[in-house]
Parts: structure tokens; sequence; C-alpha cells
């Protein structure tokens, strides 16, 4: 396993090791104790998630507020996506700054988000398949958005056309408005 810290550290790429043969591949997609040794603290999993999307979809950018903050641990099994994690830890030297990740189901890494960011992606293939497991269940009452296009996230998303976004998403606010992590 490759573990790699993006421009912002927190934010961590994890490349598994891939044994290829004539019959396919095999790897490890989560190992706890290596996990845990890759991003330094103990980390327990409570909820997986998995997302199909169509290409122009774009989800995001959600999180939730303690107590029910989630950190997340993103890979994608079908296609490819443009992934965004954004800093909204005010007391952090990044905060309001991001951080995009190509995750395809061709590299099979992961990206490692924990709490205190705000997630969203952009579906890049005609379709793919995103899992995530988070260390918090969903809970509506503690969900936010900030919305996509934020001018002062300048979020360099790679479709330069208006995205496919839900109703909920369409709502989100710019983050001078939304309630962040201390």
């Amino acid at each position: 396993m490759k573990v790699t810290h993006t421009a912002i550290s927190d934010i961590t790429l994890i490349e598994p090791t891939v044994w290829h043969d004539e019959r396919g591949f095999f790897f490890e997609s989560f190992n706890h104790k290596n996990f845990q040794a890759a991003i330094g603290r103990p980390v327990v999993f409570v909820q997986d998630n998995h997302s199909r999307s169509y290409q122009h979809v774009l989800r995001g950018l959600h999180y939730q507020l303690p107590p029910f903050a989630q950190a997340k641990l993103v890979r994608v099994v079908q296609g490819e996506i443009f992934d965004v994690t954004v800093d909204i830890r005010k007391s952090s030297p990044t905060f309001g700054k991001w951080v995009g990740t190509i995750l395809s189901a061709k590299t099979n890494c992961q990206l490692w988000i924990p709490e205190g960011f705000a997630h969203g992606f952009i579906t890049l293939s005609e379709t793919a398949e995103v899992l995530y497991k988070t260390t918090q269940y969903y809970a509506p009452q503690a969900e936010h958005c900030i919305i996509w296009n934020d001018p002062d996230l300048a979020i360099d998303w790679p479709q330069k056309s208006e995205p496919i976004l839900s109703s909920k998403d369409k709502q989100g606010l710019f983050l001078s408005q939304a309630a962040c992590f201390a």
C-alpha cells in the first residue's frame, strides 16, 4: 500500500498493492490494521454507502456537523470521478482550500477524508459507482451542503457545462454562509 498526502495533508490518497495475473487481479480493499497505521489514528467505520451516478452528475459538497461529523474512505468500483474535498475547519490554516483528485476503478485508489471537510464529486465516465465507508451514521438533522460553484472556493471542476444536481444540492449555501467546524 502506498500512502500519499495531498496539498491538504489531512486528505490522504491510498493506493493498494494489486496483484495481476491471467485470471484477473486481487487486492485488499480494506485492512483495518494497515489503514489505521497509514492515517495514524484509530478509526471505526459504522456504515458503507454505494452510489451510482450518470455522466455529468455532481453530488455535493456534503458534510455533517458534530456530534454527527463523518470521516469517509472513498473508492470507485466502476467508472471515474473527479472527487473534491473542501476544508471547512475555521481554525485550520487551509480553511476554504480544496483538493481535487481523480478516482477510478482502473487505479483502485481510495481517498481518506477526515471530519471537518465538505465532500463532493462529479462523474466523468458514462456511469460511476462509488463506495464509501463512514465513521458516523447518516443524520439528516446534521447534514449540510455547500454550493458546488461557490466563487470564493473557485473549484476547477473538469466539466465546464452545467452539471446535473439534485434539488437538495441546488440549495447549497456559499461557504461564507455555511455552518462550519470550529
